[in-house]
């Protein structure tokens, strides 16, 4: 089993091509046993994803975004630009036809949202003085779109325009996002599932509705996954199985 360690306790001010820390031959190889430690990151490490075969990226509370090497180690770069700590990050896939570039989404208590580049570093789009920060996100590549969460649930284009919002009657705000069929999205709000249908007009105009509410929870809910297109939840306290 390979298993980064991605926390560091210094910070470091440029991408540094330090070599990575390997278990050494003596150390029993067992099911639990490190094969690297990567290390770049000051604070809490929340966030890993995915960005292709060959590298991921870590963001978390130091507010800084790593790219990594998954194969060799090596910390390849280094996307500063946020003030605050990371509080959500996804991957966006666009294709023109012929090849498909990943990008990378984050968004940060400094109630902004960033567009990266994850070949180059560079911070393609921006959007700032959000009303309140986002908690999470989530990418609908068939349609070309995706949301961001919190007080609101905003819809946006893949050029980071606004699309349409819509204020929350949570305090909580939504904390979990996942997609649903039909054009269909579930949001975790305190005790409740709320279920959104996209309606997209002839004009390209988008616009959100709210279809159902389920609120079986007895505590604030912390995740949601997908099973054969229904939200399956969990909970604060740890309760699972919660199937609508």
């Amino acid at each position: 089993m390979l298993r980064w360690i991605l926390g560091g306790r210094e910070a470091q001010s440029s991408v540094e091509k330090t070599p990575v820390l390997c278990i050494g031959e003596e150390q029993p190889k067992n099911w639990f046993t490190e094969l690297q430690v990567l290390k770049g990151h000051f604070d809490i490490v929340r966030f890993l994803v995915q960005i292709d075969d060959f590298r991921c990226a870590s963001a978390g509370d130091d507010g800084l975004v790593l790219v990594w090497n998954v194969e060799t180690g090596e910390k390849l770069l280094e996307l500063r630009g946020h003030s605050q700590q990371i509080t959500a990050i996804t991957t966006f896939k666009c294709s023109n036809g012929l090849t498909t570039h990943t990008s990378l989404i984050t968004a940060s208590s400094d109630r902004s949202l960033s567009l990266w580049d994850p070949d180059t570093g560079n911070r393609v789009q921006t959007i700032s003085d959000l009303q309140s920060s986002v908690k999470c996100l989530l990418v609908l590549e068939r349609l070309c779109l995706w949301l961001s969460g919190g007080e609101e649930l905003c819809v946006w284009n893949k050029e980071f325009q606004l699309q349409c919002h819509r204020q929350n009657h949570s305090d909580t705000g939504i904390t979990a996002l996942i997609e649903l069929p039909k054009n269909c999205v579930a949001a975790a709000m305190d005790k409740e599932i709320v279920i959104y249908r996209l309606i997209l007009s002839a004009d390209s105009s988008v616009s959100v509705a709210e279809i159902r509410c389920l609120s079986d929870h007895r505590d604030q809910i912390r995740a949601l996954i997908n099973i054969n297109g229904e939200p399956l939840s969990e909970n604060s306290e740890g309760n699972r199985m919660n199937k609508h």
